[in-house]
């Protein structure tokens, strides 16, 4: 258990934690997240969880990958579900560790549906999703009050790996000033089609980031109409995030990450004199 002035629950056996991990750098963890790391007998863990986080977990704990990456060989969502149900039927206490956050395209919903249906007791521990953090730790907030007053956040893939057909994406393109496309990369260029399509201009300015708050994070700044030559050209490393609208001029100002590194910030460039 932590060490803490307050009290934390206790992880009762037979019981399933799904606990979001956060975009990546292991100090972005809750404090439940912790205690339930540090109290679980089994994590069973995705791709996108950084393997320093896997250290807090206590001694001898049993680790489980189970990882979905596109386009690789991968366990099905199904029996993800399943073996939760079976490993919290053995009464030991299962953590599920997501990258992210758990509700926020990360399939918890449907594991804790399944938890449900096999009447499993189960907890839900949120975490930092990359729309935010990711963003955050590449400089760019999500919203600022002389840029927009509204984000989107967007899936860039389905199940089947295409690009979402059910989205009305012209609506996207013309009412919402700042897209936050999660798993995009892959189907960047059919999404900038439709965008552009919708009336977005190509001017815009436009983000990749790339393995975002860990040591390799990179950020490739852009425009709508140029990223897809920029991107095929740097080629970023998945996971990336993309973000589209106002905002990424910000990051001239407000690259903290940047400035630790030497690099000069510019001042706001949205500042009234």
């Amino acid at each position: 258990m932590l060490t803490v002035p307050f009290d934390m629950p206790t992880f009762e056996p037979g019981w399933v934690w799904l606990v979001g991990a956060g975009p990546g750098d292991p100090g972005l963890l809750s404090l439940h997240a912790l205690n339930g790391l540090a109290q679980a007998d089994v994590v069973v863990y995705d791709a996108l969880v950084d393997k320093r986080i896997l250290a807090a977990a206590k001694p001898g704990a049993e680790l489980i990958y189970a990882g979905k990456r596109g386009g690789k060989p991968s366990p099905k969502q199904d029996d993800i579900s399943q073996r939760l149900v079976t490993l919290a039927r053995s009464q030991r206490r299962i953590l599920r560790l997501k990258g992210g956050d758990p509700f926020v395209f990360g399939r918890g919903g449907e594991e804790a549906l399944a938890l449900v249906a096999a009447g499993i007791p189960f907890r839900l521990v949120p975490g930092i999703t990359a729309g935010i953090g990711g963003l955050a730790y590449a400089g760019i907030p999500a919203t600022h009050r002389d840029v927009n007053a509204a984000v989107t956040f967007v899936t860039g893939h389905q199940a089947g790996g295409n690009v979402p057909e059910h989205l009305d994406w012209a609506a996207l393109a013309k009412g919402s000033p700042v897209l936050v496309i999660y798993m995009a990369v892959q189907n960047l260029p059919a999404i900038v089609e439709k965008l552009l399509a919708a009336g977005r201009s190509p001017d815009e300015p436009m983000a990749i980031i790339s393995k975002a708050s860990t040591p390799d994070q990179s950020v490739l700044e852009t425009t709508l109409g140029n990223c897809v030559t920029d991107c095929a050209a740097a080629n970023p490393p998945p996971p990336a995030m993309v973000v589209i609208g106002r905002v990424v001029e910000l990051r001239a100002s407000l690259d903290w990450l940047g400035a630790l590194d030497g690099r000069k910030l510019l001042p706001d460039p949205f500042k009234k004199t």
